[in-house]
């Protein structure tokens, strides 16, 4: 039995898991921009070595057994006559509207295009671009950045290799300075030399770059692991500006339903219920979602589920590889403390394989 339509715009990892969650109970139509899903976490070493340049998409067909996936952009939502108008001028009915359109992130870390082959050539792009480079620098010290260095290192052994970070510490946002002293020991022992305290700009000389001190850095390729952007334009542009809070995220309760929206939900990085954007936490936050949704659709119903509140992730494990044969994880342990563990625990949860095993059997294909 099927209670309601369900329109989930965004095919991230929310949007996907909640999509699912809600495949036998509703007539659930996923909207994405892109036809096929993009496994960001594999996406940093796929744009240094080619032999990872197909891994991180993994097609739609198999997710849905019920619902529908179309492979259009989303334009509008009228909350009046409850539709959702595409691009191509399309609308969809919904009971229950989803946002899960995620987050941009800085290359190459970011899916260009529509298709797979499209963003196939654009890690092609960057692959040959970290080949030819003598000095690669890097901008950012949180976990993308410590784990964008690590594989442009062991890709290119011969290349200087420069991770700059604004604060005083590595991985400083995971609260554990053992962790931030761990990551710098491996790149600065493998000849990365890392600098602190060193907000970095474009310098007034192609190549060149500048520090908040004045000093000039000299690279023929850069990557900026700074943070991301919600992508919310759309919902602006739209008339949604209500929505969203000052910095683009979309303003949820603790139902992550937006704001005086009972009809419509917000979930993942798109949403302003944690600052914690990670998988585990869009994974959470879509799991709960779908239980309200549930909720919401058999609301007159005998059975009725009550609505769950979310408690926000304020401490969950850290993985961030060194290449895939090592790495650190930061792992919260009872009375606030953390614990660091190192190689075996990181390579075999996420650094040897980045979890495409498992992201392909969400989306109904087998590990390999």
């Amino acid at each position: 039995m099927h209670d309601g339509d369900v329109v989930v715009i965004g095919g991230g990892y929310a949007g996907v898991r909640l999509a699912k969650r809600l495949d036998d109970t509703a007539r659930v139509t996923l909207v994405d921009r892109k036809e096929i899903f993009f496994h960001r976490i594999a996406s940093l070493r796929a744009g240094v070595r080619p032999e990872w340049s197909a891994t991180p998409f993994i097609p739609y067909d198999r997710l849905l057994r019920h619902g529908q996936v179309v492979a259009r952009k989303a334009a509008r939502v009228e909350t009046t006559d409850r539709q959702v108008v595409l691009a191509t001028g399309e609308r969809l009915p919904y009971d229950v509207l989803v946002i899960a359109t995620g987050a941009d992130y800085p290359e190459p870390a970011r899916f260009t295009g529509t298709t797979a082959d499209e963003a196939v050539k654009s890690f092609a792009e960057h692959q040959r671009s970290i080949a030819a480079a003598e000095h690669v620098l890097v901008v950012g010290g949180g976990p993308s950045g410590v784990e964008l260095s690590a594989e442009i290192r062991l890709a290119r052994p011969d290349a200087r290799v420069t991770l700059a970070h604004a604060g005083p510490a590595l991985l400083n946002a995971t609260g554990s300075a053992r962790a931030g002293r761990k990551a710098r020991d491996w790149l600065e022992s493998h000849d990365v030399e890392v600098r602190l305290d060193s907000f970095m700009a474009p310098g007034n000389d192609f190549g060149t770059y500048r520090d908040a001190h004045g000093n000039i850095v000299a690279a023929d390729l850069s990557f900026w692991a700074t943070g991301t952007t919600p992508n919310t334009l759309w919902l602006r542009l739209a008339g949604h500006g209500d929505w969203l809070n000052p910095s683009g995220h979309v303003k949820v309760d603790r139902m992550l339903r937006v704001e005086g929206k009972p009809d419509v939900f917000a979930v993942g990085d798109v949403n302003d219920a944690t600052e914690l954007k990670i998988t585990p936490a869009a994974l959470a936050q879509a799991d709960l979602a779908a239980h309200n949704i549930r909720s919401y659709l058999n609301s007159s119903g005998k059975h009725r589920k009550e609505p769950r509140l979310y408690r926000p992730m304020q401490r969950t494990p850290i993985i961030v590889p060194f290449g895939a044969g090592d790495g650190l994880t930061v792992l919260p342990v009872p009375g606030g403390e953390t614990a660091v563990l190192g190689s075996r625990t990181s390579v075999m949860a996420k650094a040897k394989t980045l979890m495409t095993p498992y992201m392909r059997r969400q989306l109904g294909y087998t590990a390999t």
